[in-house]
């Protein structure tokens, strides 16, 4: 059974986030970075990644990362996209690390050498899963 994560900051109403691809800290913060809080421990995670862009050329750097209570993470996956608008792509699942206790689950898309992204607009969300 899989559960939706909720991101840092949400409101709590929906945890799927929407967000548009922004430039890098040249002024203030990038909006690269979304963490999904993991509130107990799961067997594994997926993370679900939809374009919204209305150009379909457009190329998202998405990198995911499991975060750990002792301060480490482990990067899952990292990719270049250019998905249809309306779809995208699951991710996952990946397992538990042994002996880890995993505190939030990160999205990062965007990246400072690809120009080409920067304004198209995609959603994500993050599933916990238990059991089989």
């Amino acid at each position: 059974m899989c559960t939706f994560l909720q991101p840092i900051g949400g409101n709590g109403a929906t945890p799927i986030v929407s967000k548009q691809v922004g430039r890098g800290k040249l002024l203030g913060r990038t909006n690269w970075n979304t963490d999904f809080i993991v509130d107990r421990p799961y067997d594994s995670y997926k993370f679900f990644f939809t374009a919204n862009s209305s150009s379909g050329s457009a190329q998202y750097p998405v990198t995911g990362y499991l975060k750990f209570s002792d301060g480490t993470n482990l990067q899952v996956f990292n990719e270049i996209m250019s998905p249809p608008i309306g779809t995208g792509r699951m991710f996952g699942p990946f397992p538990a690390i042994p002996g880890k206790q995993t505190s939030q689950a990160n999205f990062k898309i965007g990246a400072s050498d690809d120009p080409g992204a920067l304004g198209f607009s995609y959603r994500i969300s993050v599933q916990g899963c238990s059991g089989s």
